[in-house]
């Protein structure tokens, strides 16, 4: 396959993020074969046009890189388009990383995508569990995550990770090269041990009201 070629651009693309066609499948609510299925055998021929669009926007890459006619997916004429997470970031005991599944899309002002940084399909939003991060998060509050964003800072900040195959909301800084995690609840339970990676940087929070 040519690099031009759909399929070998959507596993270049997966493999360049660290995402397994198995789990991209798994994000469209199709079978782990699928998308394997697609880039080895070609079967089925082209994507099905919400797959592809789905795809393209988590990709952060143009429709038309994946065999679409279209152009860019992270913003509409009406705003900028966010995936919507069923993952949830626990600010208690961690969220299985496999519950990360697409549940669709959201949309923000592109002003307010513009003010934060955010990159066409490099965001999404997810929901807080749990006290750890009270007062400033609470239990149920949503959260733009910057996914482009996952080298934390000396002033530590509100960043998305992930711990033993749990994902949580924690405050991370990196100081003198030594990565600091912790919650802001001084009565929460500590952060396990254990390799941090990075989702990403916090900076939204959306909250209904009362």
């Amino acid at each position: 396959m040519s690099d031009s070629d759909p399929r070998a651009a959507l596993a270049r693309l997966a493999a360049a993020r660290g995402d397994s066609l198995a789990a991209l499948s798994a994000m469209l609510g199709r079978n782990a074969a699928y998308l394997q299925q697609y880039v080895k055998r070609g079967s089925p021929r082209r994507l099905a046009e919400d797959d592809r669009r789905l795809l393209a926007q988590y990709l952060g890459v143009e429709d038309h890189v994946l065999g679409g006619s279209g152009g860019k997916t992270g913003q509409s004429r009406t705003g900028f388009q966010i995936a919507r997470l069923a993952v949830q970031a626990s600010a208690g005991p961690g969220a299985l990383v496999d519950d990360e599944v697409l549940l669709g899309t959201d949309v923000i002002d592109p002003a307010l995508a513009r003010r934060l940084g955010l990159r066409d399909g490099q965001a999404a939003i997810i929901r807080v569990r749990g006290t750890s991060m009270e007062p400033g998060l609470q239990d149920g509050d949503h959260i733009i995550v910057d996914l482009a964003t996952t080298v934390p800072g000396a002033r530590g900040r509100l960043h998305v990770i992930r711990v033993d195959g749990l994902t949580m909301v924690k405050r991370v800084a990196l100081r003198d090269g030594t990565l600091s995690v912790s919650s802001d609840n001084p009565a929460a339970p500590p952060v396990p041990d254990g390799p941090v990676d990075i989702v990403g940087r916090v900076v939204w929070q959306m909250r209904e009201p009362a």
